[in-house]
């Protein structure tokens, strides 16, 4: 058996919820590994990392791109260590109305937000099956249980992402991998809702926006659950939000 220290992968490591969940898991002693198409902007969170003491990496992959995908996880766990958890974190909100909406950009979102959570769910399980162990956790939102007005490309995709996971779990769950799904049904405390959302001040004043931070504690969570005890899905909104 390799003696590599354990990994974890965030795709989609944004400056948000992405960099929340990164901060998460290397403060728990993971080797994290972030990846967004653009690796120069992660620099910043890599250098806060490691001048704490954690291990940290970077790199560039369009999750849409499959050959991308595969090099990106082999890569990982020749040089860094064996993959335990692997968050697939990719948005693509992208409001629009159904006949404003071209084909070029309901495929795209749809190839963001879906087809490249199965390169990633997919890669991940390549690996974590021979050794029987691992945890895939797919970042959901209001649109994948709720088709809005506006949101057709975006709820589709998101609704396939929840299938696909939905599909993951029932077939690795007894092979002892944990695929888990948040729905993230809030606000969440960015810089574009903080410069953009009328009531962010009283929100915020009052834990009405969620707190990446504390968000990110529930993937973290979900990870450290024991299999007799599994959640496949959470639901994650402030107090005073509606639903």
């Amino acid at each position: 058996m390799s003696e590599q220290p354990a990994a974890a992968l965030i795709v989609g490591a944004g400056d948000a919820i992405g960099a929340a969940i990164a901060r998460k898991f290397a403060g728990a002693g993971y080797s994290t590994c972030m990846a967004r198409r653009n690796a120069g902007k992660l620099q910043a969170l890599v250098d806060e990392l490691e001048g704490r003491g954690m291990r940290a990496h970077a790199f560039s992959c369009d999750a849409r791109r499959e050959e991308q995908v595969e090099a990106l996880f082999a890569d990982i766990e020749k040089r860094i260590g064996n993959l335990e958890v692997v968050v697939f974190n990719i948005g693509a909100n992208v409001p629009m109305g159904i006949l404003d909406t071209p084909s070029r950009k309901f495929f795209k979102i749809w190839e963001m937000a879906c087809f490249a959570g199965f390169l990633t769910g997919r890669e991940a399980a390549r690996y974590m099956t021979p050794r029987r162990r691992g945890s895939i956790i797919f970042t959901g939102a209001t649109a994948s249980v709720k088709g809005s007005a506006g949101f057709a490309a975006f709820a589709s995709a998101k609704h396939g992402l929840r299938a696909l996971a939905q599909s993951m779990a029932r077939e690795l769950g007894p092979q002892n991998i944990h695929v888990a799904h948040v729905v993230i049904d809030a606000a969440v405390d960015t810089a574009w809702i903080r410069e953009n959302h009328p009531a962010y001040s009283e929100l915020a004043a009052n834990d009405g926006v969620m707190r990446p931070e504390d968000l990110a504690d529930n993937y973290l969570l979900l990870h450290r659950q024991p299999r007799s005890a599994w959640t496949f899905e959470l639901d994650c909104r402030p107090w005073v939000e509606k639903w």
